[in-house]
This record gives C-alpha cells, structure tokens and sequence, in this order.
C-alpha cells in the first residue's frame, strides 16, 4: 500500500520492474521497492529524473509484487542483496527487518520528517502515511458498511476483494484492523468475512484491478484512493467508507541496507527522501500523504477524503511478536 498502484493487474503480471535510462555516470544506487511506485505512471520515474539531476548517479530501480513479499525477498537474498537502499517496507515489518541484520542506522537528521504518533528510528525513515479504507463503487453500493462490523456481518452477495497478509502490507493491515477491534473474537470475524471476500491476491495492484474492472463492489484500500479517481478521471463515483471504530494507519519508510555498494550515495538518496524533490511527487502519484514538507498545493479533492476520527496502529514489536501466529488464526478461520 497508493495510486501510483492503480496498474492494471495484467501489466503487473509482466513487468516485474521498470528502470529509466542508463546514465554514463560512475556513481549508481539499486532501490529495492514495490513494483507499482515504479510504473511509469507512479512517482518513481519522476523521482529518478529529480535524483540524477541532483546526484550526477545513475539510480536503478528494482520491484517486487508488494511490501512483505519485500521483506520476504531480502530475507531470502540475505548478504547477497545487491541494492543500497529498500524502499516499501511498513512500520508493522520494521522490528522484523531489522532482526534480519541486513539493515543499518541511517546517521541522518529526520527532523524534517513528521508522522501521525510521531514514528522515529535510527534505521527506517518514513517518506508517507495513509489510513486503510474500504473502498465501494457508489453505482453498485447504496448503503456502504459504516463499520468493520457492518462490513463483517453484511450481504454475502456485496463481495470483497482483499489482500494476503503473507505478501501484502494492505493484507497485513487489515489483518491487524481486525485484531484491532475485535481482539480474541477475530477469527469467528474473519470466518464471518470469508463468505463476503470474492477473492484474496498477492498485492494491492490485482486487488484494484478486479474492483475497477466490477468483479467486485468493494476492495480493500485507502482513504485516499478516491483522490486519484477525483483528480485524474474527474468522478466521484469510488469512495471510502468511514468506519465507526476508527482505522488502521500504514507508514511506509525506507532505509539502508548494511551491504550497500556505496552507502554514502545510500545516504544521499535516503536525505533526498525528506526533500520537497520526493515528497511533492507523492500525493498525486503515489495517492498518500507526505511525510515531510512540500512546496505543492494538494489539490481540492485531497480536501473531501474521510478524515478517520480514531487511529489503530499497533508497535513494530507488537507486529514482530505476534504476526506468524495471526496470520496462522487467519488462515484457519478462512480456511473453514
């Protein structure tokens, strides 16, 4: 989990990443990340152009499906990854990360960075911020859940699409969503849910890609995804329901890995991170909130999205402590 995910599922099926062109430079920097902040039409590209012109390096990205399958990726490489900097990973992976011993301190001043519950470390820098939302089209959607209860004990005919929690940052959110509110009753809410979840993909991009496509009225995703259909297709006709309990924030970070090839570029990059040059390209490119300051004017329909009036978000230990056994509980309520 953001817009610049809005790419179709096909597309995301064959292009496994995409990087600009080569640079004549001596200096370069691999960024491990998701696979659809760099489509073309999200904000990696533009933050490449910005990032070479300042660095005179040639930047390189390289993506995968989503943030976990990420974390499961650098697990699987260890040592041997070859990139400097890991772009994608949530606050609810942090703690587990750096169990791995992949990651290093960053050394850098982040007073520029602010986030809701005011997230900081010395390793993962956070560069935005959403709320986890149900998504609904308002032409198939007359009455949208008001709450997680509504959307656990509704229609089973109104389906869902939702994430895994095993690959997906947005399955993992609300997975932790409904830890959330309904505690030691989670898997007889999950068991409740199944029958309304038409399918569960591997990463955000397939999950949108169905709901847009109307293969189901709802999906799982952010408050701020409507901006994008207000802003670039000029439609009200996608909106996020406001959920009574409250909702589950996602932070995104990044940060530099121990065996990076030149980790002073690492560095450079990561204290570009904080820098109006990336931040601005987020809103609407990558459909969530800044983490930092910048220099644009949000546009109007930035100033309509569901403003949750209550935030959950668990801490990165909590997360590490208990993810494995959740995901098991999971796994066998649906299952059922």
């Amino acid at each position: 989990m953001r817009i610049s995910r809005f790419i179709p599922a096909a597309l995301a099926a064959v292009v496994p990443f995409i990087a600009g062109p080569a640079s004549s430079a001596d200096r370069a920097l691999t960024v491990f990340t998701y696979e659809s902040f760099i489509a073309e039409w999200g904000p990696g590209p533009k933050i490449e152009a910005a990032f070479e012109a300042e660095c005179g390096c040639d930047l390189t990205w390289v993506g995968v499906a989503d943030g976990v399958a990420l974390l499961n990726r650098l697990k699987l490489e260890g040592d041997n990854a070859e990139a400097g900097v890991v772009l994608g990973l949530d606050t609810n992976l942090v703690a587990e990360a750096k169990a791995t011993g992949l990651f290093e301190a960053h050394g850098l001043d982040t007073k520029a960075v602010t986030v809701p519950g005011g997230f900081s470390d010395d390793t993962f820098i956070p560069y935005d911020y959403g709320h986890f939302a149900v998504v609904y089209d308002t032409e198939t959607v007359a009455n949208p859940p008001a709450s997680l209860k509504d959307l656990v004990d509704g229609e089973p005919e109104q389906k869902i699409v939702i994430q895994d929690p095993r690959t997906s940052t947005p399955g993992l959110g609300l997975l932790l969503w409904v830890k959330s509110v309904y505690g030691d009753d989670a898997p007889e809410a999950w068991e409740k849910l199944a029958s309304r979840v038409l399918t569960v993909t591997p990463g955000w991009s397939e999950a949108y890609g169905l709901f847009t496509s109307g293969e189901a009225p709802m999906v799982l995703s952010y408050t701020t995804s409507p901006a994008y259909h207000m802003v670039a297709e000029e439609t009200d006709r996608y909106q996020a329901a406001e959920f009574s309990e409250g909702h589950y924030l996602q932070i995104e970070v990044a940060g530099l890995l121990a065996n990076a090839p030149d980790k002073d570029l690492a560095r450079e990059f990561l204290d570009f991170v904080m820098t109006p040059g990336f931040q601005n390209v987020i809103p609407t490119n990558n459909w969530m909130l800044p983490a930092a300051a910048i220099t644009m004017e949000l546009p109007e329909a930035f100033g309509k999205l569901v403003e949750p009036k209550k935030t959950f978000l668990y801490t990165p230990e909590e997360v590490a402590e208990n993810r494995a056994a959740w995901i098991d509980e999971w796994l066998g309520a649906m299952s059922r």
